[in-house]
């Protein structure tokens, strides 16, 4: 096979990784389980956004439970699979930062999508799982000390690339890729931030567990 051939064989395998992580990302499972329960349509009330921390809102815990599970979930299994299948960590990232992708802006919900902090989550736990478990422990103690899980994912949004950069070499080789891919996900997750962390600074960002009314 001569190396044009290895090429296109390459950047088809890596078109096909994306597009299925995207798809899978694109499952809404807020809706999905909003559904299942009964509960109105999460982009109906709060936040207007498809994910569990609104899903909470609704006051059914349960709900919001599943819908944190599901969406983590499908971070953690299409990067799991990429790299099961014995993919190049290039091939992992695109992966990564295709079913994120997927999660914020789906298709199947005319590209309105989650803010992507429980599907991040879980394709961190794939790719490392101690860095994914420091993430969580960040997000954790945020949450609990300022009860904004906003705040809470902003920060672990910091942190993530930064524990990766600093474990390389102790727990991980480094791989420039994936550390794009982390950087990638982590100002896409600020950006989905925006008006929480004005409303941050503000002052009236509404607290973990409140009721929508």
């Amino acid at each position: 096979m001569d190396s044009s051939s290895a090429s296109a064989i390459t950047s088809a395998i890596a078109a096909a990784t994306f597009i299925a992580a995207y798809l899978l990302g694109s499952v809404s499972f807020a809706v999905i389980v909003s559904k299942l329960y009964g509960l109105q349509d999460p982009r109906s009330y709060g936040s207007g956004n498809p994910g569990a921390t609104n899903v909470l809102r609704s006051g059914h815990k349960t709900a919001a439970a599943l819908t944190l599970l599901g969406d983590a979930f499908k971070g953690w299994f299409a990067v799991w699979l990429t790299i099961n299948a014995g993919a190049s960590a290039t091939v992992v990232a695109i992966a990564a930062v295709g079913v994120f992708l997927g999660h914020v802006f789906p298709i199947f919900l005319a590209f309105k999508g989650g803010k992507g902090v429980a599907t991040a989550l879980g394709l961190l736990f794939a790719i490392a799982p101690l860095m994914g478990l420091a993430t969580l422990l960040t997000w954790l103690i945020v949450a609990f000390f300022f009860r904004m899980s906003s705040l809470a994912a902003v920060a672990a949004s910091f942190f993530a690339p930064f524990y990766y950069v600093i474990l390389t070499g102790v727990l991980w080789p480094f791989e420039p890729s994936i550390l794009a891919a982390l950087i990638l996900i982590g100002v896409l997750l600020l950006a989905r931030h925006r008006a929480n962390i004005v409303r941050i600074l503000a002052g009236t960002e509404p607290k973990i567990g409140k009721k929508s009314t």
